[in-house]
């Protein structure tokens, strides 16, 4: 990983330096970096608009007591995406310019989801995502607020609950770990 970090720290340079040669001998110095600064302008008010839009989602999500995956990642996404289109070059612009592109962050989330599935490092378990039996707003079990624990709808990604049913009686009190009786 340090050896990938490595190179793409001097790889990237090399190859946007090699860019600029090659766009400002075919249109003129000035014209390259007249292009350079459009597209910083013109991703700029792009990602302030998808950012925009994003952020009121992901306040909706909220107010529904969901939380907001998609947004979240949809969110680091456009923040490496303008960081990148801020960065002066072609290559970095192009990237840029593909994470702005909403099918594209679906697939790369989607394979993302599945590497950290397929991880053993990271473990997802949902609690609290049942029905609220005393209505919208009031309170649930499992303590305040109701949860035990953020919610993640899986629904998004597609994946399916295949975990056990809990242990204990809903109207029991949860087991206390090393409680002898």
């Amino acid at each position: 990983m340090p050896l990938l970090i490595l190179a793409l720290f001097i790889g990237v340079p090399l190859i946007e330096i090699y860019l600029f040669i090659v766009v400002g001998g075919s249109i003129g110095v000035w014209a390259t970096i007249g292009l350079v600064i459009l597209t910083a302008l013109i991703g700029t008010a792009l990602l302030r608009h998808q950012g925009l839009a994003t952020l009121a989602r992901a306040q909706a999500e909220m107010q529904e007591d969901r939380l907001p995956v998609r947004e979240l990642f949809t969110g680091v996404c456009l923040l490496f995406g303008g960081a990148l289109l801020l960065t002066p070059g072609f290559l970095t612009d192009a990237i840029g310019f593909a994470l702005l592109v909403p099918q594209l962050r679906e697939i790369i989330g989607r394979g993302l989801w599945r590497v950290f599935e397929g991880s053993r490092g990271v473990h997802f378990s949902v609690s609290g995502t049942g029905p609220n039996p005393r209505g919208p707003g009031g309170p649930r079990p499992g303590g305040p607020g109701g949860r035990r624990g953020p919610v993640i709808d899986g629904d998004e990604f597609g994946v399916e609950r295949d975990d056990p049913p809990p242990a204990n009686d809903p109207g029991e009190p949860p087991r206390q770990l090393g409680n002898r009786r």
